[in-house]
């Protein structure tokens, strides 16, 4: 099965998050898919992550060297249908790019995000979820 996997799921692998375990658990044999603009929102995250010193720079570089090994299938999407989700549900257009992915490939989301949870729900794209 293919899963488009928002941005939150890579850094919660990286950075070892409490879900980390669950996110492998669900992810493992199956293909991760995620808009193109997943490493610009990973180097962006990151680097926001230092700024605020959550992370120095050299923890921010091993995290993405960590990313980097995870295996993701980068698809182009249909930015016009994004900027519609977009406007329709107040969100910024980097969510609503990997709402259109999995829109567009009849994938589930997974995401760690409740307000792009609740806005997939309301599109019928299907979810996975980590247990409490």
């Amino acid at each position: 099965m293919k899963i488009v996997a928002d941005t939150n799921i890579f850094l919660a692998t990286a950075l070892n998050e409490p879900e980390k375990k669950a996110i492998i658990a669900i992810t493992c044999g199956h293909e991760l898919i995620a808009p193109e603009i997943l490493p610009f929102e990973i180097g962006n995250a990151l680097s926001a992550m230092v700024k605020r010193e959550r992370l120095n720079r050299k923890e921010g570089l091993s995290a993405y060297d960590e990313i980097q090994k995870i295996p993701v299938e980068l698809r182009s999407i249909d930015i016009r249908k994004a900027l519609t989700i977009a406007g329709q549900h107040k969100i910024y257009a980097y969510d609503a790019y990997f709402l259109e992915c999995a829109r567009a490939t009849h994938s589930p989301l997974f995401t760690l995000d409740a307000a792009l949870k609740k806005i997939a729900v309301k599109l019928g794209i299907t979810l996975l979820e980590v247990e409490p």
